[in-house]
C-alpha cells in the first residue's frame, strides 16, 4: 500500500459563520464561509481538518488574528487557545465548509461556541490538514470511531473507491445520534448504541469479534484514546496488520480536558512512533 501522505504545514486564515444546524441532540453542523475561503483548497483527504482558535475574555484583538504576533506582543493568559476540528464538506463552488461539533451543554470550549455560533461572526483557524484518504489498493476498509470521528468517517465513506468492501462501525450514545450517511455501491454503517457502557466497550467488542476478509485491509481507528489504543494493539498483535496499513489517534481521552489531553497525547504519539521504528506492537 502507498505510504501516507506528509501533512501539511497548517496557515493562519479568516471565515464567518454562514449559518448553523442541529444535525442531531448533541451534534452541531457550522458552516463557513466568507471572503477568507477565496483560496483555502482541499488535499485529497477524507480526514481533513483545521484548528480553532479562540480569543480569552478580555483579549484585545479581533479576527483574522496572526497568532505568532500576539505570542510575542501578549502574555500567555492572552493567547488564543486552539481546538481541532474535522472538515465535515467543503464546496468549491459556494466557498462553504462544514465543520461538526459535538455538543454536551456547556461542557468544553468549541461546542458551547458551535451552540451559541450566529451568521456573520468571525472565526480564525489554521490548515487545512489531513493524513488518510481510502485507497483503492486495499482489499477491504475497517473504520471504526466514537461520535467525535463522525465526520471523519462520514467523509470517507462518502468517498470510498467503486465496489470497496468496507466494514465500518460507529458508537453513539444512543439511536437519536445516528446521521444519515451516503454511502458508495450500498455500504451500511453499523451504528452501535453505548447507552450506559463505558465509551468504546461495544465499538472494541466490535472490531474483535469481526471475521476479517481474506487480504490487505486499510484501518481507520480514531475516538477515545483508551478503546483506540485497545484496538491498535489488537490490530497489531492478533491481526498483525502492518502499521502503514493503520490511521490511529485518540481525539481526546476520559477524565482529560483537552489542554490536558494535548499534552499527554504526545507522548502516546511518541509511542507509536518507537513503534514504527521497532516492529512491535506497543502496550
Amino acid at each position: 500500500m502507498a505510504e501516507r501522505p506528509a501533512r501539511q504545514a497548517p496557515k493562519a486564515q479568516g471565515a464567518q459563520v454562514v449559518r448553523t444546524e442541529q444535525i442531531t441532540p448533541h451534534m452541531v453542523r457550522v458552516v463557513l464561509g466568507g471572503e477568507g475561503l477565496a483560496d483555502f483548497a482541499l488535499s485529497g483527504f477524507t480526514d481533513h481538518y483545521i484548528k480553532l482558535c479562540f480569543a480569552p475574555e478580555g483579549a484585545d484583538y479581533t479576527h483574522p488574528f496572526d497568532i505568532a504576533a500576539i505570542r510575542e506582543s501578549h502574555p500567555r493568559e492572552l493567547w488564543p487557545t486552539t481546538r481541532t476540528y474535522t472538515v465535515r464538506a467543503w464546496d468549491p463552488v459556494a466557498r462553504e465548509m462544514a465543520v461538526d461539533f459535538v455538543v454536551h451543554g456547556d461542557e468544553g470550549l468549541a461546542g458551547p461556541w458551535a451552540q451559541r455560533a450566529r451568521p456573520g461572526e468571525q472565526v480564525t483557524f489554521l490548515g487545512p490538514g489531513g493524513g488518510y484518504q481510502p485507497q483503492a489498493s486495499a482489499d477491504w476498509h475497517l473504520l471504526a470511531g466514537d461520535e467525535s470521528a463522525l465526520p471523519a468517517i462520514a467523509a470517507s465513506l462518502e468517498q470510498m473507491p467503486a465496489g470497496a468492501l468496507v466494514h465500518a462501525f460507529v458508537e453513539v450514545p444512543d439511536a437519536s445520534e445516528e446521521q444519515k450517511i451516503v454511502t458508495p455501491d450500498g455500504v451500511a454503517v453499523t451504528w452501535l448504541h453505548r447507552g450506559d457502557r463505558p465509551v468504546g466497550e461495544a465499538l472494541t467488542a466490535a472490531v474483535k469479534g469481526l471475521d476479517f476478509p481474506r487480504g490487505e485491509v486499510q484501518a481507520f481507528v480514531h475516538g477515545e484514546a483508551g478503546f483506540v489504543k485497545e484496538i491498535r494493539r489488537h490490530l497489531r498483535q492478533e491481526r498483525r496488520v502492518p502499521l502503514e496499513q493503520l490511521s490511529i489517534s485518540g481525539y481526546w481521552r476520559l477524565g482529560q480536558d483537552d489542554e490536558a489531553w494535548r499534552a499527554v497525547k504526545r507522548e502516546w504519539n511518541e509511542q507509536v512512533e518507537r513503534e514504527q521504528e521497532t516492529g512491535q506492537a506497543a502496550t
